[in-house]
């Protein structure tokens, strides 16, 4: 398979995608992304990966597969999504919530191939981030990283110097479970 189409406006999706030696098509939707009352994180992603990918395919039909992620940081503490911060005090209280311990990042994907039935999976990776002095973390919110990603940051720009570890993928924390992903298109190749 060499193309797929993105239902997705996120550069990091589709850098991601093409660093595998795909062609991609770019077909952005929208769609209410608002939680439901008390909806865990994991469901959340979920639920928006199918929508993006209902709403893509009700604009017309594709000869590639077509993909939609969605991406939520989440804590033990509360299920519930973090979401993107909606300013640079949102960000600094998100921030705050995770600097100086663990977290989750699930990356849900939704994917239907040409005549096939769509399937829904996501991968959640652990992250630990070493504790910030209240000057650190100004000078990170400085950087406007925490602009439009969800948990306020970034682990492949200025945020990679926040993070001790992981457990997981990689590539789930800045938006999309590459090798996941891939073994998900594969399925619905034809075989020769």
């Amino acid at each position: 398979m060499t193309t797929v189409v993105l239902a997705s406006r996120s550069p990091r999706r589709l850098e991601l995608l093409r660093s595998a030696g795909l062609r991609v098509q770019v077909h952005p939707v929208d769609c209410d992304e608002s939680p439901e009352p008390h909806e865990p994180a994991v469901g959340y992603a979920r639920r928006i990966a199918s929508t993006k990918l209902a709403t893509a395919l009700t604009d017309t039909s594709w000869p590639h597969p077509a993909l939609a992620a969605d991406t939520v940081v989440w804590s033990e503490t509360t299920a519930a999504p973090l979401g993107k911060p909606r300013d640079r005090q949102h960000a600094r209280q998100v921030l705050q919530a995770l600097v100086g311990g663990d977290h989750f990042v699930t990356t849900a994907w939704a994917v239907m191939h040409p005549h096939g039935a769509p399937t829904v999976d996501h991968e959640t990776t652990r992250v630990w981030m070493r504790p910030l002095s209240h000057d650190e973390l100004e000078r990170y919110l400085d950087t406007d990283e925490w602009r439009d990603k969800a948990g306020g940051y970034g682990i492949q720009g200025h945020a990679a110097g926040l993070v001790t570890r992981i457990e997981g993928s990689y590539t789930n924390v800045v938006g999309l479970p590459l090798a996941q992903v891939l073994q998900a298109l594969a399925r619905g190749e034809p075989q020769p």
